[in-house]
């Protein structure tokens, strides 16, 4: 989707009175689904099993406090 056509898109979704700040942070949790799924189609991700042994071993090690 063409970036003009999805500020467009979620300018029509939110209310009237909202402020410049909600625009952003919208603005911005669009951008970072797009990267995150732009990385998932690239490769760039780390199984969820592969990340929770990770924490484990570091907590259990005492590196998390």
């Amino acid at each position: 989707m063409q970036t003009k056509q999805a500020v467009r898109d979620l300018l029509d979704r939110l209310p009237e009175d909202c402020t410049l700040e909600e625009v952003l942070y919208h603005l911005h949790v669009i951008q970072a689904v797009e990267t995150g799924l732009a990385d998932a189609e690239a490769g760039r991700v780390i199984p969820h099993a592969e990340v929770a042994d990770a924490l484990r071993r570091k907590w259990q090690l005492g590196q998390g406090q």
